[in-house]
């Protein structure tokens, strides 16, 4: 499927006539037809109702809205890219871990996009893809919690996030710090499942740093799937102190009696890269955790449930 393709069938849904999509398109009928004809072959569905008069099919509908917002969102790039290579706009991408959205950088973010002329791009993935983008250039920045030692690769921690245990609502164990041997006691839901190395590794080092195992019931490629697993009673897991900012009424926090289980928020760059652009994001980084302690974990968290 090619371009083409969108913006000849656009001209016929916009028409329901062949004669003046082909006028308005500046080409023959009979190509505009056959390619239209090739558009619904690939898709393996008919998008036209070809009597008198043409209609679209439902799936012709739905093909149509879709493919207007692709063709939308093409035309926007181009424009950026323009306006970018010009120097009128400026690029920053930005590689995140989905838990460092509850900590400083949604503020980050908010900052940076009150300048008209950045155009960001955000790419969730874990840390270990962002030090293959931050080399490869698609990104110039990530935020994740995976210490890396990689001579490419420059990292700050930001701060460290304390560690709470996600118990299902009505927990026996909510209510008061607990302990990492009551936890493992307890059936666990771990996550990430995979790739690793990953938070999942830092839950189990810290269990055993405590010459402790737990009893894993439960793999999750997601935090949120964790946490929903956690309300369904499925068992319990540790997840940052930032994700309290998530609330729900079927699950509850508790602190732990061991304040060094932490894990760490940490951003990483380009070794050597001192663009401009970078080290503003990296000023705002420093102003961000100097005036707002609270949204960085830095300040009291919210009372258990």
């Amino acid at each position: 499927m090619e371009l083409r393709h969108l913006r000849y069938f656009q001209a016929v849904a916009e028409t329901l006539n062949f004669t003046r999509a082909a006028e308005r398109l500046h080409i023959a009928q009979p190509p505009l037809s056959r390619q239209i004809q090739q558009l619904e072959d690939m898709l393996g569905v008919r998008l036209l109702e070809r009597g008198r008069p043409m209609q679209l099919t439902e799936a012709g509908r739905f093909f149509y809205e879709q493919s207007g917002k692709l063709l939308e969102q093409l035309q926007q790039t181009c424009e950026n890219t323009r306006r970018i290579a010009r120097g009128e706009k400026q690029w920053l991408g930005i590689g995140f871990a989905p838990s460092t959205l509850y900590g400083a950088f949604p503020e980050l973010i908010r900052r940076l996009r009150a300048n008209g002329d950045l155009e960001l791009g955000l790419s969730e993935m874990i840390t270990l893809q962002q030090v293959e983008a931050l080399k490869s250039g698609r990104i110039d920045i990530g935020f994740g919690r995976i210490r890396i030692e990689d001579p490419a690769i420059e990292q700050r921690v930001l701060f460290e996030d304390p560690l709470v245990a996600a118990l299902p609502a009505g927990h026996p164990l909510l209510g008061a710090p607990v302990g990492l041997e009551a936890l493992a006691a307890e059936p666990f839901i771990l996550y990430p499942g995979n790739p690793r190395p990953s938070y999942a590794d830092q839950v189990l080092a810290l269990f055993a740093g405590h010459g402790l195992n737990i009893r894993v019931v439960q793999l999750a490629n997601e935090l949120q799937t964790a946490i929903g697993l956690v309300a369904a009673g499925i068992g319990v897991t540790l997840v940052p102190a930032s994700v309290q900012r998530l609330h729900r009424d079927d699950i509850g926090y508790t602190p732990l009696t061991d304040e060094k289980a932490t894990s760490p928020i940490i951003a990483s760059w380009r070794a050597g890269d001192e663009s401009l652009l970078l080290r503003h994001c990296r000023a705002l980084l420093q102003e961000i955790s100097a005036q707002r302690p609270a949204l960085l974990g830095l300040a009291a968290q919210r009372s258990p449930a």
